[in-house]
């Protein structure tokens, strides 16, 4: 299900109009500077939904491997974190934009690790629409080591991938299920590179049928959308087709420029799981 060409055209357009950050090659800021920051209206893909809008919860959870900032002396110091962007905010953050914005910190002085978390707080806060959750962690913590996915995977069953992603490809079937796939591949709307994910769908109260679920997602393999994008059209398509008595869907896309993103949607309002994957 190729993304609508008019989306397309404003996405190129809109980033186009935002200078040199995107699509091309852009040297690292020496200065933290809050304006690399880029926001994507989440309105504009959510039209494109059937019924024209996203009926759910969730939140982006991204990522950051490569986080670094100088101590009052000088002194570099390495972090990790755990940023969540709730899924009721206006905009979503472009990745590059969040690496060269957080990129931008390496040579800037902090007093305390929590003074450079209330300023990325912040910063993505104003950026998005909305309050951002940030959690920062030592570069050997278990916290980044995620859980298991307990549940089938797809990957074992050979099915004719179909050309789209149509909706009547998902068939209901009894019961409760985690089905997930590594398999899942999409395109970024900007440069049309590829981005790989394993998705993980949970179901209570009636499942996918597991052949028509891969073949499904597996016709994202050449759609071009945001990750977020991608997720709530998956879990949309799912809510419309098989109305399960609960439902939850979070792709885990392998990093980028030191950052992973792993957006979940939900009928239930929640933290959003914790699965972590090695390739992530």
């Amino acid at each position: 299900m190729p993304l609508a060409f008019g989306w397309l055209i404003l996405v190129s357009e809109t980033l186009h109009d935002k200078g040199p950050l995107l699509g091309q090659q852009v040297a690292g800021s020496e200065t933290y500077d809050p304006t690399l920051l880029f926001p994507v209206p989440r309105e504009t893909a959510r039209s494109s939904l059937p019924g024209g809008v996203f009926a759910g919860f969730g939140e982006d959870v991204w990522h950051a491997y490569e986080l670094s900032w100088l101590r009052p002396q000088g002194m570099p110091i390495s972090r990790m974190g755990v940023l969540r962007v709730p899924a009721t905010s206006a905009n979503i953050v472009e990745s590059k934009s969040l690496k060269l914005y957080l990129n931008s910190f390496n040579s800037h002085r902090f007093v305390s690790d929590d003074e450079a978390r209330r300023t990325i707080i912040d910063d993505v806060s104003a950026v998005v629409g909305e309050g951002v959750d940030l959690e920062l962690h030592e570069p050997e913590s278990e916290r980044m080591a995620g859980v298991p996915i307990d549940g089938r995977c797809l990957d074992e069953l050979t099915v004719v991938p179909a050309d789209q992603a149509d909706p009547m490809l998902l068939q209901a079937v009894p019961g409760d299920s985690v089905q997930y796939t590594h398999l899942m591949r999409s395109l970024c709307p900007v440069t049309a590179q590829p981005d790989w994910a394993t998705v993980v769908v949970e179901t209570r109260g009636g499942s996918p049928e597991s052949e028509g679920l891969l073949r499904y997602l597996l016709a994202y393999r050449n759609h071009q959308e945001f990750h977020e994008q991608c997720v709530e059209r998956i879990y949309t398509d799912l809510q419309q087709r098989l109305a399960p008595a609960y439902l939850s869907v979070q792709a885990l896309y392998t990093r980028r420029g030191g950052l992973d993103i792993c957006p979940w949607r939900s009928s239930k309002a929640g933290p959003a799981p914790v699965y972590r994957i090695h390739r992530q």
